[in-house]
C-alpha cells in the first residue's frame, strides 16, 4: 500500500475512535463530537481525493501506453530509397 494512503487510513481510524469515545462521554450532538466528526469528514475527503488521483494517473499511463502501440507504421517510419530522395 502507498505511504500516503496508509497514513490517511490510519488517521481516519484514530479520529473515528476519538469521535466515538467523545460521543459516548458527552453525547452525539456535543460541540466536541461534532468537531471530531467534521475533522473525520475532512480526512475521508482527502483519502477519496488521493485514491481518485491515483486512479486518474494510472488511467493516463494506460492510455498513453496504448496510444504508443497503435501508431500506424507508415506514420512512424517511412523507408525511402536514396534514389527517391535525390
Amino acid at each position: 500500500m502507498q505511504p500516503r494512503k496508509q497514513e490517511l487510513l490510519l488517521a481516519i481510524q484514530k479520529k473515528r475512535e476519538v469521535m466515538i469515545e467523545e460521543a459516548q462521554r458527552s453525547g452525539y450532538t456535543s460541540e466536541e463530537t461534532v468537531e471530531y466528526s467534521q475533522e473525520l469528514d475532512e480526512l475521508i475527503f482527502q483519502y477519496q481525493l488521493h485514491v481518485r488521483l491515483q486512479k486518474t494517473k494510472m488511467n493516463f499511463v494506460k492510455k498513453s501506453y496504448k496510444s504508443m502501440i497503435v501508431w500506424p507504421k507508415h506514420l512512424v517510419y517511412q523507408h525511402k530509397k536514396i534514389s527517391e530522395i535525390l
